[in-house]
Order: structure tokens, then C-alpha cells, then sequence
């Protein structure tokens, strides 16, 4: 069987992967990520140990964006307009590419999870979902008919406008395009700056937790207004609390009022706001399958897997 390399690029840390899929990871390593110039050469220098020990068929790179994932642009495999000090317009893809002799392919971290998750995961069997990553961003990415959703690029859930009670959060927000949009309210960076502490070291019972909960529940029901998916997908380090779950469940119930009228809100939220089945690793492993569907066309990053 042939082995896909895979790239997870995120804005503190990037993880390399070679393998196949769940269960059969060759060999990882995770480093720091810093300028574009010794990340990629951290990066292509384990690639390049791991092709001298098996040929590599393909190698897929998932990052933090905004990116370019269109192939017919001549911006494709580029990080583009982030606010990551270093990082905008950077080539990730072309480098690994010419380096390593490879086919390349290229996505948003969240759509690779995404298809990690459809491929192996919690939306197996499913046609349409959507998957979110809350952590130092907020990011999403959805499957219609079997398909990942683009427009004019990919999804930015993460920036959709929300409502902000400033006389009950007069927290200013912390994106520094849209101040208090989803992402600006509700990821880690956000709680910390807002509360003093990060979020992981706040107690189940403090009240940041009802607050983030009705942040996401507010950008959940927009979400399933718009797509009505079978199943949403919470990944990230701030879903990683377990009081926060049944926060978020609780209150897309009571905002969603009993429109929908559908088992599987209805009754089964438990099934339907899910945890990644994945956890830590949807990412990578999303990275190794868009370097698999690369390895078998070049195809537009929207064709099925």
C-alpha cells in the first residue's frame, strides 16, 4: 500500500505525519511553528528522512489560513491575508512540492479535519455535516452532498457576525479585522484576554463557561439555519472541557425553540453536537487525506473523496 505524507500546519505548531490512516501512523514529529523559512525546513528535512526509508505517493498540507485552495489560482497552496506576524502570502504547498517531487495537496486545517472525519470518523456515512475547531481561532468547514464547500474560497465560520450584549459582556472582542465577531467572543485568546486566565485553568463552575456556551450556540444556530446539517463536529482545545458540551447542547435547544422539526434535534442532540471521533489527530490525519486524493487526480480540492 502506498504511504501519504501528511502537514497540519497550525499557528503554534505543525505536525508531520507518513501513513495510511487511523491505526497505521509511521512515524511524526511535531515542531514549533516559527518563520516560514525554518518551519518548512524542519518540515521537508523529516519528509525527506522518510523518503529515503519508503517512497511517498502524495503529501497533504491542512493549514491555518485564510489560504488559496483553488488549484487553477496562481495563489494556490498559499497562506494569504493572516494576521500571524510573518505568515501572510507565504507559499507552503509550491516549496514541499519542488523539494520533495511530490504531488501536493492543499486545504484549510478545518476542511482537512473535516474529510478526516467524513473518511474515518464522526461523519461517516454522512452526505452532510459540519466541522468547527474552537481553540486559538475558530475555523469551519462543511460537507454538502458528499462534497466540501467552497465559494470564491473556503468557509470562514469563524467570522460570522453574532449577537454581543455589551451591558453583560462589554468585552471589546479580540479579532483584529471584526472585533467582537464569533471568533473575536469566543476563542481561547478571547476567554483569556476577557477573564485574565487561560481557558483551560478556569473551573467548571466559573461563569465563563455559560458565557462561551452561548456564544457557539449562537453561531451553531446560524449554521444550522443556513445547512440544516446531519451531525456538527466540535473540535479545538477550548471543546476539549466536558462541562462545555452539554452547555452548548442545552442552549442551541432552547434557541432552535422547537423550529426544526427533526429526531435528530429533537431528540437526539446528544448524537448531534459531537466531539471528534478523531480527537488530537483529525488534523494530521486530514493532512494524509488530501495527500491520498492527490495521489489519485489532480482534481479541484472540491471533488468527493
Amino acid at each position: 500500500m502506498p504511504l501519504w505524507g501528511g502537514i497540519e500546519a497550525g499557528g503554534t505548531k505543525t505536525v508531520c505525519a507518513v501513513g495510511t490512516g487511523p491505526g497505521n501512523i509511521r512515524a511524526e514529529i511535531r515542531v514549533a511553528t516559527r518563520r516560514p523559512d525554518e518551519t518548512l525546513r524542519d518540515v521537508i528535512d523529516f519528509f525527506r528522512q522518510q523518503q529515503a526509508r519508503q517512497p511517498l505517493a502524495a503529501i497533504g498540507i491542512g493549514s491555518f489560513g485564510p489560504v488559496d485552495p483553488n488549484p487553477a489560482s496562481p495563489t494556490y497552496g498559499y497562506i494569504t491575508t493572516t494576521p500571524k506576524p510573518g505568515w501572510a502570502n507565504t507559499d507552503l504547498a509550491g516549496p514541499v512540492s519542488r523539494a520533495l517531487g511530490v504531488p501536493v495537496g492543499f486545504d484549510t486545517d478545518v476542511n482537512a479535519a473535516a474529510l478526516a472525519e467524513h473518511t474515518w470518523g464522526a461523519a461517516q456515512g454522512l452526505e452532510n455535516f459540519v466541522y468547527l475547531t474552537i481553540g486559538t481561532g475558530i475555523g469551519g468547514g462543511a460537507m454538502v452532498n458528499g462534497r466540501l464547500v467552497y465559494g470564491l474560497s473556503h468557509p470562514e465560520m469563524g467570522h460570522i457576525r453574532i449577537p454581543h450584549d455589551r451591558s453583560v459582556d462589554p468585552f471589546a472582542g479580540h479579532c483584529p479585522y471584526h472585533g467582537d465577531c464569533l471568533e473575536g467572543l469566543a476563542c481561547g485568546p478571547a476567554m483569556e484576554a476577557r477573564w485574565g486566565r487561560r481557558a483551560g485553568t478556569l473551573p467548571a463552575d466559573h461563569p465563563a463557561w455559560p458565557l462561551e456556551a452561548e456564544y457557539l450556540a449562537l453561531g451553531l444556530v446560524n449554521l444550522i439555519g443556513i445547512l440544516l446539517p446531519q451531525r456538527i463536529i466540535m473540535g479545538g482545545g477550548i471543546m476539549q472541557q466536558p462541562h462545555l458540551f452539554p452547555l452548548v447542547r442545552s442552549r442551541v435547544h432552547e434557541l432552535l425553540n422547537g423550529y426544526f422539526q427533526v429526531p435528530a434535534i429533537l431528540q437526539g442532540i446528544d448524537d448531534y453536537i459531537v466531539p471528534p471521533a478523531l480527537g488530537g489527530q483529525a488534523g494530521v490525519l486530514g493532512a494524509i487525506a488530501l495527500g491520498r486524493r492527490a495521489a489519485v487526480s489532480a482534481v479541484h480540492p472540491a471533488s468527493p473523496a
